[in-house]
């Protein structure tokens, strides 16, 4: 995907356009793509709600405004819109926020504490996105519940279900086993009718037994009765079911067959890894998803643990396959012998294994797993006369009510594993760790700075470069420079994604100077080979600001022999309407050292073309959301090409980026569009090697 934030489409009722500008400023600098519209009468907010989808409303409470907050909430629910609402307060009133809270707005907050109104916007949104994913799953819900009923009725299998003895619903195949034709006289048998008077107490064991495990398809084999009298002997499956919205259990009755042994040892071969005979992956993620899902309903913990044997491969060309399987017995056998015996032991890979256990606390799974490393630690294998030592890092997840998806926690186990390594005295391994939530899925203002100096420090800064590319068949060579930081966990993120909305501005300017740097380093080296190559390098609003800059700049293209117009030099909508007069200067003391500017995610202020009046640009990347919606709405396929024709008229190169498919092409030439980038053409790669012969 190009873009992390889906678009938040905002309502701003402001009487003061500036400080609806920075409302919009707040929420993309926080990260988060806006596109705003602010309200300026009953008659502008009762078109926009019913002509337009809204995301959020932030409404000023302030005294003889055009329209008031109370009336703009007393629409919005005439409407019956789905949006959240936010009155931002000039001081806190607890009379005032109860009465807009009981009227169905969401919060009141004041309107000078940006940190608090960044954390409820980012609440509600949340709320707003799980209450649009809760219909569309309620909605496939229902599809699905029409479709397993008619599967149900087709079904040759005689299903029923069951709720306190009672049946509550029986297919005609049901029915036709048990000599019924009416469903309505099924409905008012009990299943203790259907079944023999001996089967009768093994019954209600059996029920009594699934009630505690909850383990879809245990099987017993009973005695029917049929309507008729006679009995046949048959076997009856048990699975957890919901009917009507209700749970209840769903039966399955087949006659007895003779093949059940040998189904039942089916049924543990495709459980089991061959070589060391424990659980495989399949079983294990299957017991996980399970366990996930029982800790959240009973408030139980677990806990998993994943073990990781070290330097494996080196002890494999050691010893060689066969060689390197008689040890991975070996080391099944140790953990058999140190698991408990209601935990769950699986192989997950060539060296790899893994402990299930719920409910278990955290203590006494780390104190199994200690138990575990020691005794590997000492054993000594003996494979085909040669002794071998092996040890083990071990990462532990807690499984709790608020654990995420099981592929999930099986990764915050193997993290664990891994980071053993960066122990103090664990370099190759030998260790137990506990996976923290805290230090790995949040990174807050505090630790931040140092997590991207950090990064700085030990060179896990990458560039990426994606061509944009002129619609208009010229032969232009230009690219966008981008920065990718490697995390913990080796994985590419926006360094810029991690620094606090509100600065620190010399971490932000550090980052940018990198970028340049490097990017310009590798333009001298693709140029000298004859490509006039052009590249778009972003800057932050704190690079607007840094008076130093341009003449830093002025020497390291002196440096590297290039030339200021193959540098093309981008500032968002937001940084140039917060900072105007620096972003005006920026501009002329660019143009001195003959670089290009381009202003991008434009279109999202409440008058664009304003900044366009303050701040010189050569190029327009007209913002991403628009493109997304070019196809699904003609009004926004109309603006876009107003909008186009309108910066054109002004001698503005117009670009539309996160291009991801060919239908879009033809509405985006006709509109006239100059240049054009995006995951269709060519994602972001390490090297500027796209054909710009071949378009």
């Amino acid at each position: 995907m190009q873009k992390k934030n889906t678009t938040v489409h905002l309502l701003i009722l402001d009487p003061s356009q500036n400080d609806a500008e920075v409302l919009v400023s707040l929420l993309r600098n926080s990260g988060r793509a806006t596109r705003a519209h602010r309200v300026t009468s009953e008659e502008d907010l009762e078109e926009a709600l019913r002509t337009s989808n809204w995301d959020l409303m932030l409404a000023r409470d302030l005294p003889d405004q055009e329209v008031s907050p109370d009336a703009a909430l007393a629409l919005i629910k005439r409407l019956d819109k789905d949006i959240p609402f936010l009155l931002l307060t000039t001081e806190f009133s607890r009379e005032r926020s109860v009465q807009i809270m009981k009227a169905g707005a969401q919060a009141a907050v004041p309107g000078d504490y940006n940190d608090l109104i960044m954390l409820t916007v980012k609440r509600e949104l949340d709320s707003l996105a799980a209450r649009h994913q809760r219909r569309v799953l309620e909605s496939h819900l229902r599809e699905s519940e029409q479709r397993c009923q008619l599967l149900l009725e087709s079904s040759k299998d005689a299903i029923a279900y069951i709720n306190d003895g009672m049946h509550i619903y029986a297919n005609q195949s049901y029915m036709d086993f048990f000599g019924y034709d009416d469903l309505d006289e099924m409905i008012c048998i009990p299943i203790l009718d259907t079944l023999a008077p001996e089967s009768h107490d093994d019954y209600k064991e059996f029920m009594k037994a699934f009630a505690e495990h909850k383990e879809d398809g245990m099987a017993l084999n009973c005695v029917a009765k049929r309507s008729d009298g006679t009995e046949l002997n048959i076997v009856i499956k048990v699975s957890a079911a919901t009917y009507d919205g209700e749970p209840c259990t769903q039966i399955v009755v087949q006659p007895e067959q003779d093949n059940a042994e040998l189904e039942e040892k089916l049924k543990q071969i495709s459980t089991q890894d061959l070589l060391t005979g424990l659980f495989n992956r399949q079983y294990l993620m299957d017991e996980l998803g399970k366990a996930v899902v029982r800790a959240g309903e009973t408030k139980q913990t677990g806990g998993i643990a994943y073990i990781a044997l070290d330097n494996f491969t080196q002890v494999r060309g050691q010893l060689g396959i066969a060689g390197a399987d008689l040890m991975l017995g070996d080391v099944a056998n140790i953990l058999r012998e140190q698991v408990e015996d209601e935990m769950t032991l699986a192989r997950l890979s060539d060296d790899a294994f893994c402990i299930l256990a719920l409910p278990c606390q955290e203590t006494r799974m780390a104190e199994i797993c200690e138990s575990i490393r020691k005794t590997i630690e000492d054993h000594l294998f003996e494979i085909s006369g040669k002794t071998v030592q092996l040890t083990v890092s071990i990462g532990i997840a807690a499984i709790t009510e608020n654990a995420p998806k099981a592929p999930d926690l099986l990764g915050r186990a193997h993290t664990a594993s891994s980071e053993v390594r960066k122990l103090e005295g664990h370099e190759n391994g030998n260790g137990v760790l506990v996976y923290n939530p805290a230090k790995y899925e949040s990174l807050d203002d505090s630790n931040s700075v140092e997590a991207i100096q950090k990064a700085l420090d030990e060179d896990r800064f990458r560039l990426l470069f994606q061509p944009i590319i002129n619609l208009r068949g010229e032969g232009e060579e230009h690219y966008e420079a981008f920065v990718r930081m490697l995390d913990k966990d080796n994985q590419e993120v926006s360094p810029y994604d991690f620094l606090p909305p509100a600065g620190p501005s010399d971490m932000a300017s550090k980052i940018d100077r990198w970028v340049i740097l490097q990017t310009i380093k590798h333009l001298a080296s693709h140029r000298s080979k004859g490509h006039d190559t052009r590249l778009f390098l972003n800057v932050t609003g704190e690079t607007i600001q840094d008076k130093t800059f341009t003449a830093w700049l002025s020497v390291a293209l002196k440096a590297a022999r290039l030339p200021g117009d193959s540098l093309i030099f981008q500032i968002r909508e937001g940084d140039a309407n917060n900072y105007m007069k620096q972003a005006r200067e920026f501009a002329k003391s660019l143009r001195e050292l003959h670089c290009k500017l381009s202003i991008s995610q434009f279109g999202c202020a409440l008058n664009p073309f304003n900044t366009l009046k303050h701040v010189d640009v050569d190029y327009v990347k007209i913002d991403g959301s628009f493109t997304e919606e070019i196809q699904k709405n003609e009004d926004v396929k109309e603006e876009v090409k107003e909008m186009v024709s309108a910066l054109q008229n002004n001698g503005k190169l117009t670009i539309i980026p996160l291009v991801e498919n060919a239908s879009v092409l033809a509405t985006l030439w006709q509109a006239g569009v100059n240049y054009i980038q995006g995951y269709y053409l060519q994602a972001p790669v390490p090297e500027m090697d796209y054909d710009f012969g071949d378009q």
